[in-house]
């Protein structure tokens, strides 16, 4: 079973910019696609961004689309989410997930996930 470990969450205004990143447990961390997810209050988790196991292809949410970029290494057994641009509307848990496969982390549910981290964009 993979565990993941999200961090770097907090409280950033609006404008601002913040990393997430997500480290695996597993060593075979390249096998895996992995997708980035989140919650805001009241709504449903959906879709934020997603990568290849190799990094060279990534799939982003329209909403994050030239604001968010998703990256790996490897040889950390991390991925990342680089925020930036941050708007209130981003306010929410954001999950990292292992995906069967990057271009389906958007239409198939993950079957591991990490215990979220939380980001809150004031105004």
């Amino acid at each position: 079973q993979v565990q993941l470990v999200e961090s770097g969450g907090g409280l950033v205004q609006a404008g601002g910019s913040l990393r997430l990143s997500c480290v695996a447990s597993e060593r075979t961390f390249r096998s895996y696609a992995m997708g980035w997810f989140r919650q805001a209050p009241g709504k449903e988790r959906e879709f934020v961004a997603a990568i290849s196991l190799g990094g060279s292809s990534t799939y982003y949410a329209d909403s994050v689309k030239g604001r968010f970029t998703i990256s790996r290494d490897n040889a950390k057994n991390t991925a990342y989410l680089q925020m930036t641009r941050l708007k209130p509307e981003d306010t929410a848990v954001y999950y990292c997930a292992v995906c069967t496969a990057y271009y389906k982390c958007h239409t198939t549910e993950p079957e591991y996930w990490g215990q979220g981290s939380q980001v809150t964009v004031s105004s």
